[in-house]
Parts: structure tokens; C-alpha cells; sequence
């Protein structure tokens, strides 16, 4: 395999960082022969390379866990997130929660995945919102709308942010997407090259991962602390790896649940433009808080284009639907466009008439209302239950919104033993593992949602986690569910 990599000494980017894409890309293809690298010596030889080129590919490799050194043995491929034991967990699970997909039992108590429940849908008035427009637009409803979106419903959503969070966007900045993924996708496909550096937080959405990394993008995660990533780890970062883009939730952040202060904030657009690289902010949960505080989106704060703003509906109103949307910088925007045209040519017109209607209507406002109440329920539930298990080692914090707590399990478990053991008695939870840039030594988190049960199996759900954690005394796996 290593006879097809392809050094140029003419080429600007370094020789050590040539030969890391050309191995990172093997290894994530799966595409070598042997899980045992060449030797230094061998390798520098066969390319024409000095030693030190070898060894500066080799550590870069290793730092960004896709290979590992064992002294007196060789170089080897890192077998991502084989380093624990998974031996009870059905073989390829692992790898689908790393993808965001979760393999749910039949009648599991589902606190894994981050989706509304049917019974909230307000059906009767989007279908009053779909027949009105086959009533007024007969066949041009189901004509392809712009590439960039119906044009009435991204004026609707240029209101809509100006209504809501005091974002500025013309709607000619507005793209409409197939909800938040595709958003991701798209920006990937359009930005990402190969051996790009992208900023994420860690822990991160593992949506976001996967999509950075199919473009070959070299991720670095940046620890959070409180109030937001920590500004001191970004900026030396930032100053060496002279990142493409930064990728941030700065409300209700998927999956520690944590808010950043309008000073953290205010810091990283600072680091933005003195830098000049450019923010994805994902929004999908600032409008869930059940507190009196007022939570703003970091773009609100953006007065220099520097943030590209992605949000989905697909977790506050019917996923089915798809409907989501980017706020794009115009030095931007062909390029997403080209990339979006390329996709699927546009979204469904047909839908995007009748989710502009829903929004003319004022019906968003009576819905969003219904709902808070709800969530709010049961994140009270879940959350004073959880503060009756302090006696089980759990901790947690309370973020005021979202849907889902991330919690701190005791140091008697790692949360792969727990997610097993839950799995036993048809209790879905999602291992902190899986959200982390790099594996890890110990998994110490466990992430619940609330959002897809009603309060007595939250309840009945906690009283099983009680019974796990304190000893008390299987399945096949019946469906797939995606859990962010």
C-alpha cells in the first residue's frame, strides 16, 4: 500500500504533513494490508525522505489517535474504541452510536434519544397549512423551489430571527436545508479539504465529527469548563494549527447541556475575527428554556459575518419534516449553494410552503408555549429524581433547558459497563464515550434525555438506574433510532 503514496517536494504543504494525509486517509478507509506500519528507517527509505519526516508523520498520527507505538515491537493502527471492553455489546453498536445512530430494544425506556413525541405534533394545524397551499398553488407546489429555498419562507425566517434573537439576516443570506445534518453536510462539502484543521468542543455531536471527517479534516477538540470552552486551550490552538473553522452549541450544548456567558461569547467572536476564521454555530435547543433568563445565539452577538448560524426545527416541531436552515456570510455563500445544488438540487418545495404558512399564521408562537410546558414537566421530573440518587454516586447539573442531562457516574462504573447492564433491563442511555474526540481511559459520563417518555417512565426509567447502581437484581435489538 505504501508503494502508491506519492511524496511532491514541490509542493507547498510540508512533506510530514503530506505523508499524515496519505496514512490517516488509509487508516480511515481501511485500506492497509497489515495494522503494523513501517519501521522509520524502512519507510523514509522507500519514499526518499529523511528520517525525521517519518517520525514527525508518525507522532502527528498518534496525537490525533490513529496509531499507537509499543517500545521494542513497532508502530500499529489504533483500533478506535477497541481499547475497552465491548464483548456483551452487540458487534457493530458502538460504531453506529458513534455515527448518532442508537440501537433501541423493543419497549425500552428510551432516555437515549432527543426526539419529540407524536402526541405533541400539531397536526391539525399544519394540515390546514398543506391543504391551503394545494388549495392556492395547485401544481406549482410540487415545482422545484430555488436552490437556496422558497423565497417566502426565507423571509419568513429573516423576520423570524429578528423577532426572536435580534439576528440580522437578509433573506438573501438565508439557505434552506433538510434540517441541521444536511446543513453540516453541505458546509463540509463545500469548505472542508483535506488536512484542514477544525476546532470542535469536547465532548461534541458526533454528526458533526463524522461530517468534518469524511472531508478528511483533522479535528483537535477543546475541553470545556462552565461557562463555555476554555478560551486560554482555543487560543494556543488556534495559534498553531491556524484553524479552517471553529464548530460550537453555545446554549444548551449537545451533549454536556452547557451555556455560554455572554462573555465567553463575546471572546471567542474576538478570537474569530482577529484570527479571520469563521464560527458554526448549531442551534437547535435555544429556544427550550424553562427559566426566566433569556438565552441568545452567539450570531446575535456577530456584527462582522464571522458566525455561520445552522438550525434545525427538527427537534421542536415534527422531524419528518426536515426543515432547517443556514444564515450564510456572502463571501460564502456560492460555494455552499453549489455544494447544497449538488445534494439534492433543493429541498421540498411543498413542504417549505406549508412551514412558511405554519410561521405567517403566528401559529409557531402558540406551539412553542405548549410545548415548553411539557418538556418543562419532565424536566423537573427527571431532574428531582435524579437528585434523589446522590446516594448512588450520580451528579449532575441543572442547565435550565435543552433536553437532556449530562451526568457523572460513580467511579465504580465506566459507562460502557452501565450502558450494558441498562441494556439488560431495556433502559436506553447513551455512554459519554461516544461524544469525545478521543478515546478515552475511563468514561465517566452518561447522557439522559426526557424528551421521548412521559413522566412515569421517566420515573420507572430512574427507579431501574437506582436499581443498577446499587446491585440490585436480554434482548435483541428491535430498532434504530437516531439519539441527538
Amino acid at each position: 500500500m505504501f508503494n502508491s503514496v506519492k511524496l511532491d517536494k514541490k509542493n507547498s504543504k510540508p512533506m510530514y504533513q503530506q505523508l499524515y494525509e496519505a496514512i490517516s486517509k488509509m487508516i480511515d478507509e481501511d485500506a492497509l494490508e497489515d495494522d503494523r506500519l513501517p519501521s522509520i528507517r524502512t519507510l523514509a527509505k522507500s519514499l526518499g525522505v529523511n528520517n525525521v519526516t517519518v517520525v514527525t508523520a508518525y507522532k502527528e498520527l498518534e496525537k490525533d489517535g490513529y496509531i499507537y507505538t509499543l517500545k521494542g515491537s513497532g508502530t500499529f493502527v489504533k483500533k478506535q474504541h477497541s481499547d475497552q471492553d465491548m464483548s456483551s455489546v452487540e458487534e457493530g453498536d458502538i460504531e453506529l452510536m458513534l455515527s448518532g445512530i442508537f440501537p433501541l430494544l423493543k419497549d425500552s425506556i428510551d432516555f437515549a434519544s432527543v426526539s419529540p413525541i407524536p402526541d405533541l405534533f400539531p397536526i391539525e394545524e399544519f394540515k390546514q397549512s398543506l391543504v391551503e397551499v394545494l388549495d392556492r398553488d395547485r401544481g406549482e407546489a410540487f415545482l422545484y423551489p430555488e436552490i437556496n429555498g422558497y423565497g417566502p419562507l426565507r423571509e419568513s425566517i429573516s423576520g423570524f430571527l429578528k423577532e426572536n434573537y435580534s439576528i440580522s439576516a437578509s433573506k438573501e443570506q438565508i439557505l434552506i436545508t433538510s434540517g441541521g445534518q444536511q446543513g453540516l453536510d453541505i458546509i463540509s462539502k463545500s469548505l472542508v479539504e483535506t488536512g484542514d484543521v477544525i476546532l470542535v468542543e469536547n465532548p461534541t455531536y458526533p454528526g458533526a465529527y463524522a461530517a468534518f471527517k469524511s472531508r478528511g479534516a483533522r479535528i483537535i477538540g477543546i475541553p470545556l469548563k462552565e461557562d463555555g470552552i476554555d478560551i486560554e486551550v482555543l487560543k494556543q490552538n488556534i495559534r498553531r494549527y491556524k484553524p479552517k473553522f471553529i464548530y460550537l452549541m453555545p446554549n444548551y450544548q449537545s451533549p454536556t447541556t452547557i451555556s455560554y456567558s455572554r462573555t465567553k461569547k463575546e471572546a471567542v467572536l474576538k478570537l474569530a475575527e482577529e484570527y479571520g476564521f469563521y464560527i458554526i454555530e448549531d442551534d437547535f435547543l435555544t429556544d427550550l428554556s424553562f427559566e426566566d433568563e433569556k438565552r441568545e445565539p452567539l450570531k446575535s452577538l456577530d456584527s462582522r459575518d464571522r458566525v455561520i448560524f445552522v438550525k434545525s426545527f427538527s427537534k421542536i416541531f415534527m422531524p419528518g419534516v426536515r426543515i432547517g436552515f443556514m444564515t450564510l456570510p456572502p463571501l460564502l455563500f456560492k460555494q455552499i449553494i453549489k455544494a447544497k445544488h449538488s445534494t439534492d438540487i433543493s429541498s421540498s418545495g411543498y413542504l417549505q410552503r406549508a412551514f412558511d404558512l405554519y410561521l405567517r399564521k403566528g401559529l409557531w408562537v402558540g406551539y412553542m408555549g405548549k410545548i415548553k410546558e411539557v418538556y418543562k414537566e419532565k424536566y423537573l421530573i427527571m431532574a428531582e429524581g435524579l437528585d434523589k440518587l446522590k446516594h448512588v454516586g450520580l451528579e449532575y447539573h441543572r442547565p435550565g433547558g435543552g433536553l437532556s442531562l449530562w451526568v457523572r457516574i460513580p467511579e465504580s462504573w465506566d459507562a460502557m459497563e452501565l450502558y450494558e447492564e441498562c441494556n439488560k433491563r431495556k433502559l436506553a442511555i447513551v455512554p459519554g464515550k461516544v461524544f469525545y474526540t478521543e478515546p478515552l481511559d475511563r468514561d465517566s459520563f452518561i447522557r439522559l434525555s426526557f424528551s421521548a417518555e412521559d413522566p412515569e417512565r421517566i420515573r420507572k426509567g430512574l427507579s431501574l438506574l437506582e436499581d443498577i447502581l446499587s446491585g440490585n437484581e436480554g434482548d435483541e435489538v428491535d430498532r434504530y433510532m437516531p439519539f441527538l
